[in-house]
């Protein structure tokens, strides 16, 4: 993973899926406190990895597709860049489906956030 340095991953703890040939041929012989502690050690290297492709961003205008309010506040909207990175920024009455150039100010791990700028 680090390696590759991807942007983000969606990660799961294993299991068999019913009627597989792993399912019929191998045993699922790895305790479930030992898929736990993996899958949290693969999460805890995403979260560095994706706050630090994030952090690259801070600074940079981003062109945005508005996809509606964000989740953490209704005077914000979020949406996605060319990257499908998630930007939320204040709203000034986008609506979905509008493109907004963005200004990258700050980030989490997860998303990125800035103001928009006037055309």
């Amino acid at each position: 993973m680090a390696w590759a340095g991807f942007d983000f991953a969606f990660m799961f703890k294993y299991s068999e899926r019913p009627g597989t040939p792993a399912e019929k041929k191998h045993p699922d012989d790895v305790p479930e406190a030992d898929k736990a502690r993996r899958l949290e050690e693969v999460i805890r290297l995403q979260q560095q990895l994706s706050l630090r492709s994030n952090q690259e961003d801070v600074g940079k205008v981003v062109e945005v597709l508005v996809e509606g309010p964000s989740r953490r506040s209704a005077s914000h909207v979020s949406g996605r860049n060319s990257h499908n990175k998630v930007v939320v920024f204040p709203d000034q009455g986008f609506r979905p489906g509008d493109y907004v150039r963005v200004e990258v100010t700050s980030c989490t791990s997860a998303t990125l956030k800035g103001v928009a700028l006037q055309d």
